[in-house]
């Protein structure tokens, strides 16, 4: 048992150090050796539970979905709450972090197309859509997979371009933004007016950019 707990706690340093390096560096710039460097192990243990940094990204992009505090709300309102809780978190946990970094290198270690991210989060995504429209919130010509996708692409946009522009922390509000804009064109009248009315709510309650 103390040796089981012990693999644990090794596998989960490896997973963080190696979510930091590849958040600092990229795939390219991260080396196994950096990796193990930062996780305080020696090579043969990194080995031990992962054969290559190939492994170890497609391990982190895979468990992304599994970091998010999942939402308590159904249809349309959890579709929202988790993309919104994946902005919050992304700004400050390393895995996701590192999630973010390695979307655009998948080509080097995703294998097939099922394991990439923008799916991942695609499926992840259209349970909720699913329910919604079995629910009447959705209006009747919308389509639940290009919708998904949809959700998923200008996800993958906003936190690249806030990146860029403020560090990840005003993601949550581009996030909001987003379905602001989205709402009125997938959701029937009723729906998209009560869930606007929660995301100006949480606007409201939202601290500036920059205060934790």
């Amino acid at each position: 048992m103390a040796q089981q707990e012990r693999s644990t706690r090794t596998r989960a340093a490896i997973l963080r150090a190696g979510a930091e390096v590849f958040a600092e560096l990229g795939f390219a710039g991260a080396s196994v050796s950096k990796i193990a460097r930062r996780a305080n192990l020696t090579l043969g243990a990194l080995y031990f539970h992962f054969e290559s940094k190939g492994e170890l990204a497609r391990e982190i992009v895979r468990t992304q979905p599994e970091l998010v505090a999942g939402p308590t709300a159904a249809g349309v309102q959890g579709a929202v709450d988790i993309t919104l809780a994946w902005a919050t978190q992304l700004r400050e946990d390393p895995l996701l972090l590192a999630g973010a970094r390695l979307v655009m290198d998948q080509e080097y270690f995703v294998c097939d197309q099922e394991g990439n991210s923008y799916r991942q989060w695609a499926e992840v995504l259209q349970p909720f859509l699913r329910e919604a429209s079995e629910n009447g919130e959705l209006r009747p010509d919308v389509e639940l997979r290009p919708l998904a996708q949809l959700v998923v692409n200008a996800c993958t946009g906003a936190q690249m371009n806030a990146q860029l522009d403020s560090g990840r922390k005003d993601l949550p509000d581009r996030i909001r933004q987003m379905w602001v804009l989205l709402l009125p064109l997938i959701a029937d009248e009723e729906c998209a007016s009560r869930v606007l009315e929660t995301l100006r709510l949480e606007e409201d309650d939202s601290p500036p950019h920059g205060v934790n």
